[in-house]
């Protein structure tokens, strides 16, 4: 055993924290950013071995190039009629986002999350999924609802929590559940999907059924410990379940590299389990749907999971609780080079000649319009400001098929206190 002699030459230890490359009021250049081009990625067939596609990891799927010509093997090649269903669905989807954000600052909730930027790696995926596969979202896959065309009054009805909310106001805002859609409850204990999903997909294979599963979460969660049990599960099993991993470079307020982004990718996690890992361009709707449809085929066919990772930026606050100048710069989301993903697919399609601007204005006033009209009906039955809208009583129910004496008991007493004082 060497002494304290033997170590006086040695360089002490260190350790390394990541940093961001950018903070508040720095210049922002992005030209070293390594993009591969549009269609340069080859496209295995769904069967491949993962030890052969090691390299899907590493680089980026695209299918839109910088004109927003589609290209290469990844093209889906989807009628013009779809692509303009999926852009509405992208612009209805950030609509809503926009007049939710503006009624928590008006106080009409307590909390919301928005998915400014993000809104191809939902709904570009919802379309690639058949629509009774099982999803299990995180906090910014409102988009998958939206694209199952679940009515946005019921949405707004769980982010007010009033009279007409589902879940009683059990939940934090903007964590919905509807069953009849596919959609999973959202958690807020960040990774708690992911066994979840694998679990779904295990018991959807081992009665024979067709279902598969695909769950969602941000970069950060691949650190929890759900995270790789999932995985490990998935890969023994060979789970038909697609595992979704948003990096959009922040968290609420650290950055990617806290999660080991300085080190590798996070499709490189697929390696190390013997699972098929794809890279994927976030903010290109087709690549995320091109992606997502190799991976649900592969996993329909009994060829086991898939690991996405898109590659995105949250534009935006992490929250309406979040300030994000407080921690990185303002030029970041307006030089990211991987541009938005709205602009993106109307580019594309303006292009192949079956959108225009006017039609694209058109389309926004018409979204704005029906996101306005939800809410108008929603706020009928109560907003945060109305005070509590769900009876004491049903603090009590739900827990239980048939309500147990002890409940009864405590429901009683708190009644009779509240008309004892007067409530």
């Amino acid at each position: 055993m060497p002494n304290d002699s033997d170590r006086r030459n040695l360089r002490p230890l260190s350790l390394h924290v990541p940093e961001p490359r950018f903070r508040p009021g720095d210049i922002v250049d992005f030209n070293d950013f390594e993009i591969p081009a549009a269609g340069s990625v080859d496209r295995p067939a769904i069967d491949a071995d993962p030890s052969a596609m090691t390299g899907h990891a590493y680089t980026l799927v695209r299918v839109l190039d910088d004109e927003g010509r589609a290209i290469g093997p990844w093209d889906p090649k989807l009628s013009p009629e779809r692509l303009i269903r999926m852009l509405r669905h992208m612009a209805l989807t950030r609509a809503y986002d926009d007049r939710m954000y503006r009624a928590q600052r008006q106080g009409k909730t307590s909390f919301y999350m928005k998915c400014t930027g993000e809104e191809a790696t939902a709904i570009g995926a919802a379309y690639a999924l058949a629509g009774d596969d099982m999803v299990f979202p995180s906090y910014r896959q409102q988009g998958i609802l939206i694209a199952r065309d679940w009515p946005l009054i019921d949405m707004m009805y769980q982010v007010y929590s009033n009279k007409g909310d589902r879940l009683k106001g059990r939940q934090m805002p903007i964590m919905y559940s509807a069953r009849d859609a596919s959609f999973f409850s959202i958690s807020g204990n960040l990774a708690t999907q992911y066994p979840q999903a694998v679990g779904f997909a295990m018991a959807s294979a081992a009665k024979g059924d067709t279902r598969i599963a695909a769950a969602w979460c941000g970069e950060g969660s691949t650190a929890e410990g759900d995270f790789h049990s999932a995985m490990t599960f998935a890969s023994v099993y060979r789970a038909p379940v697609i595992l979704n991993v948003i990096n959009n470079q922040w968290a609420i307020s650290s950055f990617s590299g806290f999660a080991g982004a300085e080190a590798t990718t996070f499709a490189a996690r697929a390696v190390g389990y013997g699972i098929a890992g794809l890279r994927v361009d976030g903010n290109d709707a087709l690549a995320v749907y091109a992606a997502t449809e190799w991976a649900a085929e592969r996993a329909r066919n009994n060829y086991g999971p898939t690991l996405i990772e898109h590659f995105t930026y949250r534009s935006e606050g992490h929250s309406t609780s979040d300030d994000p100048t407080k921690y990185r710069s303002a030029e970041e989301k307006v030089k990211w080079p991987l541009g938005d993903p709205i602009a993106r697919l109307k580019q594309h399609l303006i292009l192949i000649g079956a959108w225009d601007e006017d039609r694209q204005a058109a389309m926004d006033v018409e979204v704005a319009e029906e996101v306005r009209a939800a809410q108008k009906e929603a706020e009928k039955l109560g907003i945060l400001a109305d005070g509590l809208k769900q009876p004491f009583d049903s603090m009590f129910e739900d827990v239980f098929e048939e309500m147990p004496w002890h409940l009864k008991e405590q429901r009683d007493q708190m009644t009779a206190e509240r008309e004892a004082a007067g409530i």
